[in-house]
């Protein structure tokens, strides 16, 4: 069946008054939804402060207006523009693609404002160039007409990093040109180059593609020596990007290549040639080039390393869990533990502020985006602007999907941004530029639909993008629901350390309520002091470095107020705060007066003593030595690690001739001091009555003492 079977076709592609109307409507419509939600977020992000810090006096931020201000300006200027210069537009691509940025834009004056501020000026560039992009011939003709002048001007534009490259950051790859601090990639425009390249060559050679015969035997025979000045291009493309390690944008381009050749040719073994070819080039490069091995082994074995190489990957799933299916709220959360996640990461601090709701939402206005360049493709007046249609979407998409699916460990992560969403003046000005793109060939045309054989490409293309928005969709379901629980308390994650800066920690106590450890200061800058230095390595430390040991570990739900709260107030604190109640002071039964007793008795020696009550169980004093001072972990940590002595371990729990026979004595034994069940004290304690704590296990001990090395 010919295409324009499928499409009504039409003598005039103009449109009527009465639908010119309603895309109007249409897009102010959604422009006003989209300037809604901002102003909902920003509102939200003004007051996150005092919600980090619990007060409803303050402080707020306000720097964020400056970004939404910027982004209400321009859009309200596009979109009038739009009116006039593009009265047949497709309605749905500028509101999508304005709640990207907008939305992106907000998160990046979250994370690091000073970006935000930067990226708000690059906004307003980008603008400037849609708006008068706006006048640009709707048939695209310079960009055909001169296909060869500026694929090559890209490509010299390119290797001119390899001499005069530069690193905003200071290190890593020379990848931008720069010039007064204001830096430019050339790797983002050569994208979108490369598909006006393609899409022209592939739409002058479309007779000789038709006439090269079907996919038999020799259909190979007939299409390379028609594609091999095309091969010829991305290959110098793709080795220059290699020689720069920028093999995120190497591997977009074979992409794109893949792409454009297969709907231009219609033969489904060009994208398994593309596969094969991407597998290959993954293969080489994980040979060739450390960081490419380190992304692969971060992939395939996060868990390995999560302190180390995998660190970025773990991070970026841990803050998807920590998101959980609403999010912790704008300006919450710690997304800035991700590194770079204003940028290339930009998708797990989405997820942790907007839960999986935001990440569905997101990547339903991906799926949007898809699906209406699409159906550009399948109106585009001829097959030049069919093809840059095809190209612009499924780079739009494939960049898109690439990097989400790195963020939820779909795919190795590469070193490219979420276009309209990502921090980088660069990737904003080519988005925008393929926005325009696609707003122009959507727009009113004197030429019908052009014929094309069949529409299975562009439809396998659909269902393609559409099934890994479908898998990234129940991947961060899988991180956000299911697996949110372990990662969340895994003693790796440093949300944790950083929550007990703003939400009191209880308290150790011991028999005569007299602190052991408790947290000092004000919300914002608790710090966890051992009152006691001689007990750190019975009740161990709680470290944003280090993690967590001893009591303070084994304790860690009923000290974080997870525990002996109300489920609601914990439900509650969640919801509001992300983060959880204040936490619940543990009465235990040593007695401080006897402890030092026994530090007293082992001083200088190396050993443990533990003193019982023989009627109740109940551990009154607990000593090993040498010990260290848990309060000096990050002046000490070289020289205790090293230290032959071990300071570090508790030799009355882990010594190498415990006490045998006891564990009857008490049912439900814990590797763990005796402790209250009902840790309901708060400090300060005043004249509260004496109780007597209930024994809840026992532990295991040393004896007899060693004598000094």
């Amino acid at each position: 069946m010919d295409s324009t079977d499928l499409l009504s076709p039409l003598d005039s592609r103009a449109p009527r008054p009465g639908s010119q109307r309603a895309n109007d409507s249409i897009q102010a419509s959604l422009l006003i939804l989209a300037g809604l939600f901002l102003v909902f977020y920003s509102a939200a992000l003004t007051i996150s402060p005092a919600i980090w810090l619990r007060s409803s006096n303050g402080p707020f931020r306000w720097d964020h207006w400056i970004g939404v201000l910027v982004w209400a300006a321009v859009f309200f200027l596009a979109h009038r523009q739009s009116i006039q210069r593009l009265p047949g537009r497709d309605p749905f691509l500028l509101p999508a693609a304005a709640l990207l940025i907008g939305w992106g834009l907000l998160t990046i004056w979250s994370i690091l404002p000073g970006f935000g501020l930067r990226q708000s000026i690059w906004l307003l560039v980008s603008a400037a160039v849609l708006i008068l992009g706006f006048r640009l011939p709707a048939n695209l003709r310079f960009l055909r007409r001169y296909k060869y002048v500026w694929l090559t001007g890209s490509l010299l534009l390119t290797a001119l990093t390899l001499f005069l490259g530069v690193n905003p950051l200071g290190y890593g790859p020379r990848m931008w040109l720069g010039l007064f601090g204001v830096y430019f990639q050339p790797s983002e425009p050569l994208k979108l180059l490369l598909i006006a390249y393609l899409a022209a060559y592939m739409a002058d050679r479309q007779v000789l593609l038709g006439a090269a015969g079907d996919d038999g035997p020799n259909w190979a025979a007939h299409l390379l020596p028609l594609v091999a000045p095309t091969l010829v291009m991305v290959a110098l493309a793709i080795a220059l990007l290699g020689i720069q390690r920028d093999l995120g944008t190497a591997s977009i381009l074979l992409f794109l290549y893949a792409v454009i050749v297969y709907v231009s040719s219609q033969r489904l073994r060009v994208l398994l040639f593309a596969g094969l070819g991407l597998l290959l080039a993954a293969g080489i490069g994980a040979l060739a080039f450390d960081v490419v091995a380190v992304r692969m082994q971060a992939w395939l074995n996060p868990w390995q390393d999560p302190s180390g190489r995998s660190y970025q990957i773990v991070q970026s799933i841990i803050a998807v869990a920590n998101g959980g299916v609403i999010g912790r709220g704008p300006g919450l959360g710690s997304p800035e533990l991700v590194p770079v996640s204003h940028s290339d990461l930009i998708f797990a601090a989405v997820a942790e502020q907007t839960g999986l709701l935001g990440q569905i939402a997101l990547l339903s206005l991906v799926a949007l985006i898809v699906g209406r360049g699409l159906l550009i493709v399948l109106r585009s007046p001829d097959n030049y602007r069919r093809y840059l249609a095809a190209g612009l979407t499924a780079y739009l998409a494939g960049q898109s999907l690439w990097i989400i699916g790195g963020a939820l460990r779909l795919l190795p992560l590469t070193g490219i941004t979420l276009p309209f969403v990502s921090y980088g003046g660069t990737s904003l000005l080519v988005s925008t530029l393929a926005l325009l793109m696609l707003l122009i060939i959507s727009g009113p045309s004197r030429s019908p639909f052009a014929r094309f054989p069949s529409a299975k490409p562009y439809l396998n293309l659909a269902v393609f993008l559409g099934v890994w928005v479908a898998l990234a969709a129940l991947a961060a379901g899988w991180w956000a629901l299911v697996r949110s629980p372990a990662l969340l308390t895994r003693t790796d994650n440093p949300r944790r350390s950083v929550s007990d800066l703003y939400v009191r920690r209880g308290a150790l106590l011991d028999r005569d309520l007299q602190p052991i450890n408790a947290s000092l200061g004000a919300p914002g800058e608790y710090t966890r002091q051992t009152l006691y230095p001689d007990l750190s390595n019975v009740v161990g430390y709680t470290s944003l470095t280090y993690g967590q040991s001893g009591l303070e570990a084994s304790l860690d739900s009923i000290l974080r107020g997870l525990e002996y709260n109300p489920l609601f107030e914990v439900w509650w604190n969640h919801l509001i705060y992300g983060q959880p109640p204040p936490g619940m002071d543990v009465r235990l039964t040593i007695d401080l007066n006897l402890q030092r007793q026994a530090d007293a008795l082992l001083a200088g020696k190396r050993g443990a003593l533990v003193l019982m009550n023989a009627r109740t169980g109940e551990i009154l004093a607990m000593a090993s030595h040498p010990t260290f001072d848990s309060n000096r972990l990050d002046e000490d940590w070289s020289a205790l690690i090293q230290d032959p002595a071990s300071p570090l371990l508790n030799r009355a729990t882990l010594g190498r001739y415990p006490v045998g026979g006891m564990d009857g004595l008490i049912p439900g034994r814990i590797a763990g001091l005796g402790i209250s069940p009902t840790p309901s004290i708060r400090l300060p304690t005043g004249d509260l009555p004496p109780t007597r704590p209930r024994r809840m296990g026992i532990v295991r001990c040393r004896w007899p003492l060693l004598p000094p090395p």
